[in-house]
């Protein structure tokens, strides 16, 4: 974006001061993030590839899973290498369209994933109470439907804030006390009004995860009516055990969400902030495929057939 002050054009940039304050942690940190950063891209799409190459893994709660895994690579790496940059370079600065991209994929990946664990819940859900129906009713078009819903829902989302932010006008460069351009910040440092855009964010937050949210809880309460009633001890360890994955992941991304933004609290220091912002954005996707795969034998039986393949070729 250009903004003219006289006869000059000046190109606006935002300031992402990250941890700057903390100028003795920026080297660990780094070597920190770039760890996770390395497990995630690995670990997710090691997770697609297992997924690909073993055909017993080739079933509906797998196919969702590796669009989970592609969900968590593409929101990881939208996010952390900026954030690895900025702790190793003096020069903090952003563009204005590096940052509203930066903020459109985000949202986009977010919101997919959001919906991505709902699909999986039902999944779970009818796996569990209609058995019998479940190859029916989970047929490849619903699957992909469920699938497509997500990432298109999550277009609109994008599409729609990102529009919105837009319209708004901006004063020469600005900081912003964060390491990522989300939506909050942007409007933080507009010189416009930005109650339309605030109040639309704030209802599609709110609809995407409360509905999110009671299609996981109904699935789960039903599941758990459905379990309480078999007769079976094994049958029903083991139908906790195939979900408890699932559960874990829906806990540790919705947690900070509802933290961050549907509890709001204007005196939550910026640290506190920042850090849950980094295990949304940076932990969770490297958590995601490590919850999955130490808990399924499969998974790991084909890991380890890769790597001991791999090192006898060479």
């Amino acid at each position: 974006m250009l903004l003219s002050e006289g006869n000059q054009s000046i190109i606006l940039t935002f300031i992402l001061l990250g941890f700057s304050e903390y100028p003795e942690l920026q080297v660990p940190l780094f070597l920190v993030f770039l760890s996770i950063y390395t497990i995630t891209v690995m670990g997710n799409l090691g997770m697609i590839i297992i997924i690909k190459v073993n055909s017993k893994l080739h079933t509906i709660m797998y196919f969702f899973l590796s669009h989970l895994s592609f969900v968590d690579f593409c929101f990881s790496t939208v996010v952390t290498p900026k954030l690895l940059e900025n702790l190793i370079v003096e020069d903090r600065t952003i563009s204005f369209s590096g940052c509203i991209a930066q903020f459109c994929f985000a949202c986009l990946f977010g919101v997919a994933e959001t919906f991505m664990l709902a699909a999986m819940a039902y999944d779970r859900f009818v796996a569990v109470c209609n058995p019998l129906l479940y190859t029916t009713v989970m047929s490849p078009k619903c699957c992909a439907l469920l699938v497509a819903g997500s990432y298109s829902w999550g277009v609109v989302c994008s599409v729609t804030l990102t529009y919105f932010l837009l319209a708004l006008s901006y004063c020469k460069s600005s900081t912003i006390n964060n390491f990522i351009c989300d939506h909050s910040v942007i409007v933080s440092v507009s010189c416009s009004d930005p109650y339309i855009t605030q109040m639309l964010c704030s209802i599609i937050a709110v609809f995407n995860e409360a509905s999110s949210l009671v299609i996981i809880l109904m699935s789960y309460i039903f599941i758990f009516i459905t379990v309480m009633g078999m007769p079976s001890a094994s049958g029903l360890w083991k139908t906790f055990s195939t979900c408890a994955s699932h559960l874990t992941a829906v806990s540790i991304f919705h947690g900070p969400i509802l933290f961050l933004f549907c509890v709001p609290n204007p005196k939550t220091p910026w640290l506190t902030v920042k850090v849950t912002s980094v295990f949304h954005t940076v932990m969770i996707p490297m958590l995601n495929p490590l919850i999955y795969s130490l808990r399924n034998k499969e998974v790991k039986n084909t890991f380890t057939r890769l790597v001991s393949r791999n090192c006898f070729d060479t």
